[in-house]
């Protein structure tokens, strides 16, 4: 095996797509795509979802409803000299969104309260006026229950909870389990597609030399396990070099997140009265919480050997068929592991710790998922971060034996598509 054909089928197969147009597109349009999502969530987040929506009040009691006005003035109108039937008539025109019904029962624990509506507004609309509803009876059952205004104070307060997490070193430092749960939910899923859009180029290549005779030719001075080695780091190099400039793009977007943010937000919008707003959240001042050069690493380690498992897998599929429609049958069972190791990643986002996560993310075949995810999230033992990567190199070594062997025979097959019978008897005598 000579590892400077290896070299040269790589520079090609590297240099080719590089230069293609369909990758400089997506190298360019993927992070401008991912700014438009994440401004379109942000602006869905800052919207007043219960802008313009009226409900009519009809309080007997006299006494809830300033306290809805208090919580949502804009929201609630009293209609305290309004019939049923005039409010039915004032919902079926449009002119409110719905009305309440409120009198001593409700406050007595008598009865509960009906919200009639015509469905404007949605779940959403309903759940905020339970919640305000809920609010102002409950205040008005404590004020008639003759409690001290300090002891109605304690009731109505909240308890916030501060996290601080300690170091190796017993240092505290912020606890930003939040931010980094995401962070490793995001890294799962970007390895999860790019594994399989990687694999899938691959694929895709390998087929199309069959399919246009290239491979006789190529054949001819290069060894097939030096072009199967070849044309698996020409896309991994690729898929590297795609995944840093996203890296390095994402880094520079969030340094300039805050200068961009304060363009379009106002400080007020951050505070909880608008009178208020020199208290409220200054988006000028908005910054990502620091991640770890080591994450960074271990994120490029396990996409690295995550691709060159499936790769190689992905690179016998594409030996062993003639066209791109029969590769079905052979990609369900490399699927399996993949999506199994997809949904345990969500399990361990939940808890980093637990059995299903921990022995998930030493299965080599959905390591480099659930693996990354639970590094984002908490400390790992190194020997478990070890294990896992010497696991996957032993695994890797396993699919290229077999790979070698069904791509030897397979590139240069025509006619039909291989079977699984077919495929042992490849591997069993190649």
């Amino acid at each position: 095996m000579s590892f400077r054909q290896i070299l040269l089928v790589l520079k090609r197969e590297y240099m080719t797509r590089l230069r293609s147009k369909g990758f400089i597109i997506a190298t360019i349009l993927i992070p401008l795509g991912m700014i438009g999502f994440v401004g379109v969530m942000v602006g869905i987040a800052v919207w007043d979802t219960d802008s313009g929506h009226t409900i009519a009040i009809v309080d007997q009691t006299e006494t809830i409803y300033p306290r809805l006005e208090k919580l949502a003035a804009d929201k609630y109108a009293d209609y305290l000299d309004a019939s049923e039937d005039s409010l039915k008539s004032l919902v079926m025109s449009e002119q409110i969104d719905g009305y309440i019904l409120l009198s001593e029962d409700h406050i007595n624990q008598q009865a509960e309260p009906e919200f009639v509506s015509s469905g404007a507004g949605g779940l959403s609309l309903q759940s905020s006026v339970q919640a305000d509803l809920r609010s102002a009876i409950r205040s008005e059952r404590i004020s008639r229950a003759n409690i001290s205004t300090d002891v109605q104070k304690i009731y109505e307060s909240s308890v916030s909870l501060n996290t601080r997490k300690l170091t190796a070193e017993g240092e505290e430092t912020d606890d930003n389990t939040g931010f980094l749960t995401i962070v490793g939910l995001v890294m799962g899923v970007i390895i999860f597609g790019a594994v399989l859009g990687y694999g899938g180029m691959l694929t895709r290549s390998i087929i199309e030399e069959k399919t246009n005779r290239i491979i006789e030719v190529i054949t001819s001075s290069v060894k097939p396990i030096e072009l199967l080695l070849g044309k698996m780091g020409g896309v991994g190099a690729l898929a590297i070099s795609q995944m840093v400039f996203w890296l390095v793009t994402f880094f520079a977007l969030t340094s300039a997140a805050g200068p961009i943010a304060g363009m379009f937000l106002t400080p007020d919008m951050g505070a909880a009265n608008p009178s208020d707003g020199a208290q409220g959240f200054d988006p000028s001042t908005f910054t990502l919480p620091e991640i770890e050069l080591s994450l960074i690493i271990f994120f490029l380690v396990f996409f690295v050997l995550g691709y060159l498992i499936y790769s190689s897998l992905f690179a016998a599929v594409g030996a062993a068929v003639d066209s791109e429609t029969d590769t079905q049958q052979f990609m369900f069972p490399i699927m399996i592991p993949i999506m199994i190791g997809y949904f345990i990643m969500f399990r361990a986002m939940e808890n980093p710790d637990s059995t299903l996560a921990v022995v998930g993310s030493l299965v080599p075949f959905c390591t480099p998922i659930v693996m990354i995810t639970r590094i984002a999230i908490t400390d790992v033992p190194l020997w478990e971060i070890g294990l896992s990567i010497l696991l996957m190199i032993g695994t890797f070594a396993g699919t290229m034996w077999l790979s070698a062997k069904i791509y030897s025979v397979g590139i240069l097959s025509y006619g039909s598509s291989a079977s699984f019978k077919e495929l042992w008897k490849w591997i069993r005598e190649g």
